[in-house]
């Protein structure tokens, strides 16, 4: 079974920057594409960003809304996945969720993700 726990989310200015982590456990990280959504209140959860398994090419898929803002970044030895965020909006704040699945093709739509970590609140004051 896999066990996803997100960290790194909190409170932070217009404009400033953060990172989450990620870390993978219960099967092999390499295997599965990973990816992050967020959920605002009152909002659908939405595609932020996806990296596909090494195995894949390891690409990197963004929303409109964060490219050239955010990163998304995988580390194969500490089974844990990043989100770079900069020049943070207060539209980025929402809970973001951490997601994987064992298929060679990026993760963009939460109907489709097997496996959910459990959130990590980023929160943008102007």
């Amino acid at each position: 079974q896999v066990h996803l726990v997100e960290s790194g989310g909190g409170l932070v200015q217009l404009g400033g920057s953060l990172t989450l982590s990620c870390e993978f456990s219960g099967r092999t990280f390499v295997h599965y594409a990973m990816g992050w959504f967020r959920q605002a209140p009152g909002n659908e959860r939405e595609f932020v960003a996806s990296i596909t398994r090494p195995g894949g090419g390891g690409h990197t898929y963004y929303a409109d809304s964060v490219k050239g803002r955010f990163t998304i970044s995988r580390d194969s030895a500490k089974n844990t996945v990043f989100l770079k965020m900069n020049s943070l909006k207060p539209d980025d704040t929402a809970v973001y969720y951490c997601a994987a699945d064992p298929t060679i093709v990026p993760l963009v739509k939460a109907w489709q993700i097997q496996n959910w970590g459990q959130g990590t609140l980023v929160t943008v004051s102007e």
